[in-house]
């Protein structure tokens, strides 16, 4: 099930893991207006992730609020707090990426600046590098500043094949002094891959994130996608998901294989005062021995979104989330979160 070698291209999530990293809400953050909710909704990804033989490297600006809200019945053995500022908690766009290059692997450090200057990111955008200079990291980071990039916006069959959206990577203020063409070309040599798969059609309204792919849709072993659907003519969402339904379907891998298509249900819709929110299944996290999967307290739709992402990942368990005030912000599980690769912590 797990695997942990290869020659070059950006590693799997599925592929063998340290651990998870995090990043605390706090007062400084968007969530402040509904801090002790979505603290409650932290621990519990905590506490799942700490279910799993993996670590757990949690960000924050103050260790002891941490430390207070998980509680004395964590195994602490199992948890490093790098007390570090931070602007908000999608750790996903700012973590470090896993690229495997001839047989070495290596973390990526790309430019994070708040999906395309939206928000604050100076503190953010420091994370990787200073994690890495405070010693968190036995593995080499390396420095590909120069690109805009956020995890959210890629993903990866683990077979040198990458997927992504045009709309988020061509979006205004990321990389605008280069065409698509020289982009897909410096993406593929950082990441290691040889193939690059853009989609024209998708996305979700309330997502201020130009379209990230890991709401979308998303890799599993034997050449799997799973992806939202959506099978209500009056929702907004079906025609412009149908359209990317038929694009996926004519896609294939660096080998030239078609993928199998598994279609997760489209949460009911979810609002706040102002607008509809972007809840999706497809936002999941993948594990060593799970498989933890955002639901919206909606029974059939998360019954069912559970059922047909652990068929995907047969052998691996899966862990349902509540992840209402998650989405709040217009986030919900994988965007909270950074997977690291076998071999990347160093023992403190």
């Amino acid at each position: 099930m797990l695997t942990s070698t290869r020659n070059s291209s950006f590693a799997a999530e599925w592929d063998c893991q340290d651990g998870v990293l995090i990043a605390w809400p706090h007062a400084g953050t968007d969530w402040a207006y509904m801090l002790d909710e979505v603290t409650a909704c932290y621990v519990e990804i905590c506490k799942a992730i700490l279910q799993d033989d993996e670590r757990l490297l949690i960000v924050a600006p103050d260790a002891m609020e941490v430390r207070e809200a998980l509680g004395p019945d964590v195994d602490w053995q199992r948890i490093d707090i790098a007390e570090l500022p931070t602007n908000d908690t999608w750790v996903r766009d700012y973590g470090p990426i896993t690229v495997w290059h001839d047989g070495t692997m290596k973390l990526t450090d790309f430019t994070f600046n708040a999906w395309g200057m939206k928000f604050a990111a100076d503190c953010d955008n420091l994370v990787t590098s200073r994690l890495d200079a405070a010693g968190y990291f036995s593995l080499p980071v390396v420095n590909c500043r120069d690109l805009v990039l956020e995890g959210g916006s890629i993903e990866t069959d683990g077979r040198g094949t990458v997927l992504t959206t045009t709309c988020c990577l061509t979006a205004p203020n990321r990389n605008d002094a280069l065409s698509r063409e020289k982009l897909e070309q410096m993406l593929l040599d950082r990441l290691g891959c040889t193939k690059m798969l853009w989609l024209e059609h998708g996305g979700l309204e309330g997502d201020d994130t130009d379209g990230h792919i890991d709401t979308l849709a998303r890799f599993a072993p034997g050449g799997i996608i799973l992806y939202n659907g959506c099978d209500d003519p009056e929702d907004e969402h079906f025609e412009p998901l149908m359209k990317m339904e038929q694009e996926l379907k004519d896609m294939t891998d660096a080998n030239g294989d078609h993928y199998h298509l598994v279609k997760l249900p489209l949460p009911d819709a979810m609002y706040d005062e102002i607008s509809r929110l972007p809840a999706t299944y497809a936002n999941f996290l993948v594990m060593n021995h799970q498989v933890l999967v955002p639901v919206y307290g909606q029974p059939d739709n998360d019954i069912k979104a559970c059922q047909l992402i652990g068929e995907a990942f047969p052998g691996r368990k899966v862990v349902a989330i509540d992840c209402r005030p998650l989405i709040c912000q217009h986030g919900s599980l994988h965007c909270a979160t950074m997977q690291l690769p076998k071999g990347s912590l160093t023992n403190r």
